[in-house]
């Protein structure tokens, strides 16, 4: 029967003419072509199934792009950066280098790891072998950052712990007001009492079982938090990318009721303008845009490769880099409001 019908075909194009017969092959090729594109399409818009975890939903995925990109360079070092740097001047290189280098390496990062689905030391090689070098100085890095950054961690926990005492243990020194006198009460509680520091670096410093402790129950929080990857942490993101938000408004609400606190804004959002002829703030600028969005460490490509690959990273990216520097700018507010009172 199939021959039977290919013949019909060729008698019937054999009595077409030239003109008729090109016009019917042309529109048989472009049927069949174009049904091929529809059938790749589909392909390609149909997520993968790979077997890899995935997030419960966006805005999971979202808050730990979020959570991740948000750290202490967004607390501590953008508001000194504006306090060294002109005050509202440094916004001006802050905002070109965030639209030119900080949004397209992190759309980057978001594309390689969603279309892939792999971790940075995958990634990596799979572009090319000779790239892997970039893979394992991110996750060095990554490691490194997370050593220091649990410390921080510990000894937060460790003053969230003597903050139940009455009167605060920071708030008085009497063991030695000779030394107190000379520095405040904050400084030698933390000097004498947390880290207990050696007169000079000929002495050796003893242990100190407090710090050690709140270290450990650190890294058992980390543990527990990441033990079975984003089914784990993705519930834990919930409390760790909104709590501090909860907690800046909190300080925000407060310092805007201390006396003086508009001079303090003003010093942050007054610019000097002659601070940018000096190159040394650009590239202030573009340092604090690499380490505030944490490009190159590894952890948004882990993260994206968790979403689907027809997800829309540069929407995300845009969302998270603006909402990063949003939270930079509004703990700046917090600090220079506070520090008007010294």
């Amino acid at each position: 029967m199939e021959g039977n019908d290919s013949k019909l075909e060729k008698q019937e194009l054999s009595l077409l003419g030239p003109v008729e017969w090109g016009a019917e092959v042309l529109a048989s090729s472009n049927y069949a072509s174009t049904t091929s594109l529809v059938k790749d399409h589909d392909q390609e818009k149909a997520p993968r199934d790979d077997g890899r975890q995935q997030w419960d939903n966006k805005f999971q995925y979202m808050l730990a792009c979020v959570a991740f990109a948000v750290g202490l360079g967004n607390i501590w070092r953008f508001p000194y950066l504006c306090q060294k740097n002109g005050g509202g001047a440094f916004l001006i290189p802050y905002s070109l280098m965030l639209i030119f280098e900080g949004i397209p390496l992190f759309i980057i990062e978001l594309a390689v790891g969603q279309r892939l689905r792999k971790g940075p030391l995958q990634v990596w090689w799979e572009i090319n072998p000779y790239l892997a070098g970039i893979g394992i100085s991110s996750c060095v890095v990554s490691f490194l950052c997370s050593v220091y950054y649990n410390t921080v961690v510990s000894w937060c926990i460790l003053y969230f712990f003597r903050s139940f005492t009455y009167p605060s243990p920071w708030s008085t020194c009497d063991s030695n007001a000779t030394e107190c006198a000379i520095s405040s009460a904050t400084s030698y509680y933390w000097y004498r009492d947390t880290l207990n520091i050696a007169d000079s670096l000929e002495v050796a410093p003893s242990y100190e079982w407090k710090v050690g402790l709140s270290l450990v129950l650190t890294w058992t929080i980390v543990f527990f938090a990441t033990v079975k990857g984003i089914k784990s942490s993705g519930k834990v993101i919930y409390f760790t990318a909104l709590f501090p938000y909860v907690v800046l408004t909190i300080f925000l609400v407060r310092a805007l009721l201390l006396p003086n606190m508009s001079d303090g804004l003003v010093h942050l959002f007054k610019p000097d303008l002659s601070h940018l002829l000096n190159a040394r703030v650009w590239l202030d600028a573009a340092t604090q845009i690499f380490f505030s969005l944490s490009l190159a460490f590894g952890g948004l490509i882990a993260m994206s490769s968790y979403m689907p690959e027809n997800n829309n990273c540069y929407k995300d990216a845009i969302v998270v880099s603006f909402i990063n520097c949003f939270t930079s700018l509004y703990a700046a507010i917090v600090i220079f409001a506070v520090l008007a009172l010294y």
